[in-house]
């Protein structure tokens, strides 16, 4: 098996250059070193430029509304815990809209890799402010400039216990393919933020990000959760990429419901009987 398994006819929407571009040849580079074949990968997404990275990749995927992506990849998690499920997601989408669901995804532990396309603004719809817009910044909607601090969503899930959170670059598609595979490796939620510059509403040009960007040094403690809180929170010239923190997951999501309902995965399980389901529903408008 090698990368073209993963390929599709589907033209891209994306603007030609976008490096969106770099992060889908991540993701395949990625799912192609782990073994996986396209049967064995589910990828979920919701509305933005990001979300369209599953159109464009050949495998199981389910794109469904603005910010409703993780509670639909924790539903395919609890069904299948086998099956290699991947959240593919942007700032406004999944900071914005999803917000709420990201939080709660940090209380549960699904076995998720949530990978989040960070150029902090709303691409797909004409470059407004999202929840990572820097103060100051104009956009389309403000037009005078940010007022708002931006959301720090990788100290959040730090603080929440998330097992694995990365920063990486859609410039640097090696160390993010390095990173993508051991995200999707590592037992329980992945967070992975990928700065992904926008080239046609962003403010910066390709090469400042390139001048701004800078590996963890190599004696970097990712089990350090002070030192990674440190690194996320506090401003600094050059924004550090790589693995931020890891550590030994607690118990998965889809194991703690199994426990509670059937002892196995819901794929496993045969299709409640038509008339059982009819007398359950019978029984419930009777007593409603």
């Amino acid at each position: 098996m090698d990368m073209s398994t993963y390929d599709n006819q589907v033209v891209s929407q994306w603007c030609p250059g976008c490096p969106n571009f770099g992060i889908l040849q991540a993701l395949k580079k990625a799912l192609t070193a782990l073994h996986k074949s396209p049967e064995q990968v589910c990828l979920v997404s919701g509305i933005g430029q990001a979300a369209k990275l599953p159109h464009y990749l050949h495998c199981n995927f389910f794109n469904g509304l603005h910010g409703r992506a993780i509670p639909v990849a924790t539903g395919i998690h609890v069904a299948n815990p086998d099956l290699t499920t991947i959240v593919v997601t942007g700032d406004g989408d999944c900071y914005g809209e999803g917000g709420n669901h990201f939080l709660h995804a940090l209380r549960r532990n699904p076995n998720l890799t949530i990978i989040v396309h960070n150029n902090e603004l709303y691409a797909l719809t004409k470059g407004q402010a999202s929840p990572t817009t820097q103060p100051r910044d104009k956009r389309t909607m403000p037009v005078q400039g940010v007022i708002n601090t931006p959301i720090n969503m990788l100290a959040v899930a730090m603080i929440h216990d998330c097992p694995f959170v990365a920063r990486g670059y859609a410039g640097e598609i090696d160390h993010l393919t390095d990173i993508l595979v051991k995200a999707v490796r590592h037992r329980g939620l992945s967070v992975v933020e990928i700065i992904q510059p926008c080239i046609t509403w962003g403010n910066k040009p390709l090469t400042w990000y390139q001048e701004h960007i800078v590996y963890l040094e190599s004696d970097y403690d990712a089990g350090n959760l002070t030192a990674a809180l440190s690194t996320v929170m506090n401003v600094r010239e050059k924004t550090p990429i790589g693995i931020l923190y890891q550590k030994a997951s607690r118990s998965l999501f889809a194991q703690r419901y199994q426990k509670l309902v059937s002892g196995r995965p819901l794929s496993e399980l045969k299709p409640i009987d038509r008339g059982a389901m009819e007398r359950i529903l019978e029984e419930f408008r009777s007593t409603t």
